[in-house]
């Protein structure tokens, strides 16, 4: 397919040079483009689809690299990357070594900052802001926030420190009424009745143009109505949020209207304080699959473009919904038993538990401090919360989970959704830390179960537990490996499964596909292999080790986190500790970021998969 004029656009400068004209063919080459390349790689779709033109007026008015423009969570930044310079390279979007689908410094001079997760680009503009503040430096920093990610609380802390900035700063609200699921909560609905605003906007502005015609006191009349023009705004605009805490407000505006927004982005330059303009934009946008279905459509794999359906989809049943269902069953005998999600009930599997049990589920929005502390509340109040979180994502309330739900013992279940390495979305949302971070925290204790029977048994345990406790699984397609085997759950005991002599595997939740494979290819090489099932990492099974060490030489461990905190490294402490003198071998991901790329591809890097093991093992076993 060819795109005559996306093809001459590779600076911000090109687009500068065409015609009104050219930048309405080019918008439409541009949609055309994000569907032909995503059809094929996969990738966020819908929310790029949605800021076609507003990107085009922000590269319209800014002088890039020298001002910056920080793009909230990332995803919806395809376009932009599109427009500087990045184009040839979305046919490996995701991939190993190819074009990440977030915004990566290491990438090009055009990428300010590195986002990922929501929630943190106020943050980090008001910081370069600042900056600029402190050096005297003209250049435009602004910031591109939809309003799911303003409900985060980071982006609240934000604005209320955003009235000491002294400088212009240009936060860019992108309203497009829902961020991955529908926005919940007051702010969201103050924003609904901010989308009937724009009746003040345009008495303002026109009252102001008329009074600045009269002379002598036409700008005297502006400032005093510039004094009194709360109680305007009350009228009209109830709230007025910004306004009140010292940012002014531009609002609602049509984000699909380059004229309009370049005009008001070339206004917005010359305020000498924090702004907001308020942009309404539609997910999807241009394509009608994903107009129809944006939730579909926020992070799709390969799809036919004439049909938006997927290609090659898998009917296997994920670890996600074999979590669904369980917890579901589990609800229906225990009504204490509560869901809560951080604005994700599709992506956690929790849209099945509101539906079946409406009045026990609770959409928090993008606020998983607030999850952790609010379920907390519940529990301290004799209720059972299962909080379902992706792993790289609970990282931002590990606070909460440590002083609000473990200092106090409480029983909270943490689902910990994607653990592990989790393919195309990069070094932001590996589930690679879990182990690590919560294994340090007393109280805290840590279930990986080995395949979905497991897991199912795993949230009927959770149901009867009365203390904190996380349980971790990883994305895509269920299995049941070593399914036979099917010991009840013991708190505290991992599960042995073949018990032998010489050389123990202990293997850590999902891994032990490899695990399996790994002992069948050291029995072919005439050793006698012991496989276990870790099951609890914390607490520590101590009388498991101990029993291993008395009739093996060498212990390794395999798991899907970082080598430091894990539960190898936890393995090589107490062996240690008794002086036993026997190997342990940790196999584990090195502590290191891992990028975008298959899942296959990434354990092989990382040297967890079964050939890399068996390489590693025959230096070592002598």
């Amino acid at each position: 397919m060819e795109f005559p004029i996306l093809d001459k656009i590779n600076t911000p400068e090109d687009i500068k040079q065409l015609s009104d004209v050219q930048l309405s063919m080019l918008v439409k080459e541009i949609r055309k483009f994000l569907v032909l390349k995503v059809s094929r790689t996969g990738g966020h779709l819908a929310s790029n689809l949605g800021v076609v033109e507003l990107t085009l007026a922000l590269l319209l008015c800014t002088d890039l690299p020298k001002d910056k423009i920080i793009w909230d969570v990332g995803h919806q930044s395809y376009v932009y990357k599109m427009l500087t310079g990045r184009k040839d390279m979305f046919d490996h979007l995701r991939e190993y070594g190819g074009l990440s689908g977030f915004p990566k410094r290491r990438e090009s001079v055009y990428d300010a900052f590195n986002t990922g997760h929501s929630s943190t680009s106020l943050s980090a503009a008001l910081g370069m802001a600042m900056s600029c503040q402190m050096d005297q430096d003209d250049r435009a920093v602004i910031a591109v926030i939809g309003d799911g990610s303003l409900t985060g609380g980071l982006a609240l802390e934000a604005l209320n420190y955003a009235s000491r900035l002294k400088r212009n700063f240009i936060i860019i609200l992108n309203d497009n009424n829902m961020s991955i699921a529908k926005n919940v909560g007051g702010l969201s609905s103050y924003l609904s009745g901010m989308r009937a605003g724009a009746l003040y906007n345009d008495m303002k502005t026109g009252v102001a143009g008329k009074l600045s015609r009269i002379p002598l006191i036409g700008e005297k009349l502006i400032r005093q109505i510039k004094k009194t023009k709360s109680s305007l705004k009350q009228l009209i605009l109830p709230g007025m949020f910004f306004e009140n805490i010292g940012i002014t407000y531009l609002g609602p505006f049509d984000g699909h209207n380059i004229e309009a927004m370049t005009r008001i982005l070339k206004e917005a330059r010359k305020i000498d304080h924090p702004v907001v303009i308020h942009v309404r934009t539609k997910k999807g946008k241009g394509y009608k699959p994903a107009e129809k279905n944006p939730e579909k459509f926020h992070g799709i794999g390969p799809f036919d473009p004439a049909t938006g359906e997927l290609l090659n989809s898998n009917p296997g049943k994920s670890y996600t919904s074999c979590f669904a269902d369980a917890l579901v069953k589990a609800g229906e005998a225990d009504p204490k038993i509560v869901a809560i999600t951080a604005a994700m009930p599709d992506g956690t599997g929790l849209k099945k538990f509101a539906e079946r049990f409406p009045e026990r589920f609770f959409d928090v929005g993008i606020a998983e401090e607030h999850a952790v502390t609010f379920a907390a509340g519940l529990a301290a109040a004799g209720y059972k919360p299962f909080v379902a979180i992706y792993s790289s994502f609970l990282q931002r309330a590990f606070d909460e989970i440590l002083h609000d739900v473990c200092i106090q013992n409480l029983p909270v279940t943490f689902c910990i959704d994607r653990a592990g390495l989790v393919g195309q979305d990069g070094e932001t949302h590996q589930g690679i830390f879990d182990i690590s971070y919560l294994s340090m925290i007393p109280n805290m204790n840590i279930l990986a179960p080995k395949n979905s029977i497991e897991l199912a048994d795993a949230i009927q345990f959770a149901a009867g537990f009365n203390a904190p406790l996380a349980i971790r699984y990883p994305r895509g397609t269920a299995d049941d490996v070593a399914a036979e085997f099917r010991e009840p759950i013991v708190y505290g005991k991992s599960e042995g499964i073949f018990l032998e002599t010489d050389v123990a595997i202990i293997s850590v939740g999902t891994m032990i596909g490899t695990a399996v494979l790994v002992r069948h290819r050291l029995k072919e090489k005439g050793w006698n292999v012991t496989l276990v099932n870790a099951r609890f990492l914390k607490p520590f099974d101590e009388k498991l080790i101990d029993d291993l060490l008395v009739s093996h030489r060498y212990i390794i461990t395999i798991e899907e986190n970082v080598i430091s905190g894990g539960y190898g490294a936890e393995v090589l402490r107490h062996v240690n500790n008794v002086g036993a003198d026997v190997k342990v071998i940790p196999i584990a991901i090195p502590n290191m970021y891992v990028e975008q790329g298959d899942v296959s591809l990434q354990k092989r890097e990382c040297r967890i998969d079964a050939d890399s093991i068996m390489e590693r093992l025959e230096k070592e076993l002598v």
